[in-house]
């Protein structure tokens, strides 16, 4: 019988993987937390009505890489591709939007039907920060900052840059669009195919095409910059003045826009040179007007999204991963004969209670000392406790460092947790 494996593009992540996730996920929870972000947490499964009226119905998403199916009422489901859409549906359907300010994050996976590659999958993480009722750059400002903070955190502020720009209103873009449509189409024949079908869908992704001969025309292609509305204008030139104050260095780059419909004024992209074609990192950018697209009051808002993956897999690039994140262990307790099975278990409850923290493995399923040491060893763990019924008779333990050539010391059992302690802390 064949064995059954996982769906090309969706990946197991291992239990010599997850401490890598574990720590990431856990600065960037600690970083948002001193900004006062509070987690939220969506379905993975929404209406797919609330997708095609948030991202578009021309986008790409939308028409290709959504997974959609009915159920058996017959109602139009979808794997949730990103998670703003969501999180704007559950704070309106639950009344966290009316008269309030609120800033949100949200962590878990979603789903495209993209073609798998390195950093990039069909069930993939995310993690999301969404912030509602506020309307100055401020907010845009302070949701650089605090991912510049989360790059120093990781070790890779040196290993990202800012890119902004503001892509006006959604009226200042109806103007630009048509005369971006009207330039290009003079070299329809021209353009590369992905491009030819944006022009009649989403013209403004265009000016993100990588393609060589596509980039050459758009050398001469208007400006957005030329078509920004006063207020955009203003906003924009208020948020430069506010990175330059608190030290964020950033470039303003014309050509990037945003692939999602509900986006306005100001987007922006945190970029690494360090992982090839795929190089952003994080990106968002403002979206004042999707809460009243989906039924909700006008709502101004902006934030952001990073993959989890490609994060971790710059981390692992680059080599910043802690060497404490994969030291599993840090006391490894033996048991030599079934007779001590019990008292080991015992001396690691102990070790426990007195060690707040620190991870304390029993060793379990019986073996010889050199079998038994060689699991110690492979745990990571920097000590081992030796039991056997010598050790037992006496009321002492064996402490043998694993990871220095310190000899092993014999060590009254009422005196472990102490002497341990003091060793784990140097």
């Amino acid at each position: 019988m064949a064995k059954i494996q996982a769906i090309r593009g969706m990946n197991d992540i291992l239990p010599e993987q997850t401490p890598v996730w574990q720590y990431v996920e856990s600065t960037v929870r600690q970083v948002l937390g001193q900004y006062g972000y509070q987690e939220i947490r969506m379905p993975v499964v929404e209406q797919t009505e609330l997708f095609k009226r948030s991202i578009g119905e021309v986008t790409d998403i939308v028409e290709k890489e959504m997974y959609t199916f009915d159920d058996r009422n017959g109602d139009s489901l979808t794997l949730r591709p990103e998670g703003t859409a969501g999180c704007v549906r559950a704070a309106e359907e639950h009344g966290l939007l009316f008269n309030q300010t609120r800033r949100l994050w949200y962590t878990g996976p979603m789903f495209r039907h993209e073609r798998p590659q390195k950093g990039r999958y069909r069930q993939f993480h995310q993690i999301g920060v969404e912030c509602f009722g506020m309307d100055g750059p401020d907010i845009d400002a302070e949701l650089l900052i605090l991912t510049a903070r989360l790059w120093q955190a990781l070790g890779l502020a040196g290993h990202t840059r800012l890119e902004i720009n503001s892509i006006g209103t959604s009226e200042a873009r109806k103007v630009y669009r048509q005369a971006l449509v009207d330039y290009l189409d003079q070299y329809r024949d021209q353009l590369d195919d992905d491009s030819k079908r944006r022009l009649t869908t989403n013209p403004l992704r265009i000016l993100d095409s990588k393609d060589a001969g596509t980039r050459k025309i758009l050398e001469g292609a208007p400006s957005l910059d030329d078509y920004l509305d006063d207020e955009s204008r203003a906003h924009f030139e208020q948020l430069k003045g506010l990175l330059d104050a608190a030290g964020v260095k950033y470039s303003v780059n014309p050509a990037l826009v945003r692939g999602l419909d509900y986006y306005g004024k100001t987007v922006f992209e945190w970029i690494t040179d360090s992982l090839g074609a795929q190089g952003t990192v994080c990106a968002g950018g403002r979206y004042d007007g999707l809460v009243e697209q989906l039924g909700g009051k006008p709502t101004k808002a902006v934030g952001f999204a990073m993959g989890l993956e490609r994060l971790i897999l710059l981390l692992e690039t680059l080599e910043l991963v802690p060497d404490y994140v994969n030291n599993h262990a840090d006391v490894y307790v033996t048991a030599m004969g079934d007779k001590v099975i019990a008292p080991a278990m015992a001396i690691a409850e102990e070790l426990r209670s007195a060690l707040p923290g620190r991870v304390v493995v029993t060793h379990c399923g019986g073996g010889s000392f050199k079998s038994q040491m060689k699991k110690a060893d492979r745990s990571g763990a920097r000590y081992a406790v030796i039991l056997g019924e010598n050790e037992l008779a006496s009321g002492n333990v064996g402490l043998k460092p694993l990871r220095d050539d310190e000899p092993q010391q014999d060590i009254a059992r009422s005196e472990l947790a102490q002497a341990l302690a003091n060793r784990l802390a140097q």
